[in-house]
């Protein structure tokens, strides 16, 4: 859907949640005292983590819309070039959303949501994605990849503007001159302007870029700036969940405790 881009309204971009309830509640806490107006998130939801079910309906009451992440798409179907450990959280999360708690409606609500996400939302001269501008769900844009011109280029041609993602749940700005800016060395606060660069707004559930606090992104499209928050939430309580599920890895727990 192609819309037009509202000025007047501040954003809070998330993704990655990874089912990662103490993580997501810490971060949507924070943005209640942001004076936000639109909660958008970039997909991965769930995955990984040992709460699909709770993050999936704190997503589907507080987001005004979700895309599709490889994660939300591979619970759907058949998963595609996924790792043991992934894999297997992929088939324990399934059961878990098979778990109605005495509330069918809202089980079958979680599957109707996560079958109806897009894959890519555009609003005016602005993208979003939970991959990339060229592959919306799976493709991978990760720092090093400014020593890959003709892969950012290709990329950098299907964006008007700019491109807000996630998925490699490292946060930072691609800029169309082929570099890249890590929210450290912008004092977490990068401001856009008239040439075109990615966004991307790390992870709230799952960092990964030795920081192992949660990760999201405020942006006023008035002064286009971009603002990067990092949170400290208790990830040993989320690593003792999963290190009591026996079907979750305990390097999924293990992770948290080192932000990689």
């Amino acid at each position: 859907m192609f819309l037009v881009w509202d000025q007047s309204v501040k954003y809070a971009l998330i993704s990655d949640i990874h089912a990662n309830y103490e993580a997501l509640q810490v971060v949507l806490d924070d943005i209640r005292q942001q004076e936000v107006t639109r909660i958008i998130c970039l997909g991965d939801v769930i995955g990984y983590g040992p709460n699909p079910r709770e993050c999936l309906d704190e997503v589907m009451k507080r987001c005004e819309f979700t895309i599709l992440g490889n994660h939300d798409e591979a619970t759907l179907f058949d998963p595609d070039g996924f790792n043991p450990v992934a894999l297997q959280a992929v088939y324990w999360t399934r059961d878990e959303l098979e778990k109605s708690s005495g509330n069918s409606a809202q089980m079958n609500r979680r599957w109707d949501f996560l079958g109806e996400l897009p894959r890519m939302h555009v609003e005016g001269d602005v993208m979003f994605v939970h991959g990339s501008a060229r592959d919306p769900t799976n493709e991978y844009v990760f720092p090093e990849d400014v020593y890959k011109r003709p892969k950012l280029e290709s990329i950098f041609e299907l964006v008007t503007l700019y491109c807000f993602q996630g998925h490699t749940h490292i946060p930072g700005v691609f800029t169309s001159d082929f570099d890249f800016i890590s929210p450290d060395e912008c004092d977490y606060e990068y401001q856009l302007g008239e040439q075109k660069a990615l966004i991307n707004v790390g992870s709230v559930g799952q960092p990964r870029d030795e920081d192992n606090r949660s990760s999201y992104v405020l942006f006023d499209p008035q002064t286009k700036l971009v603002q990067f928050r990092r949170l400290s939430y208790p990830y040993e309580e989320t690593a003792r969940k999963i290190y009591n599920i026996e079907e979750l890895h305990n390097s999924l727990g293990d992770r948290l405790h080192v932000g990689r």
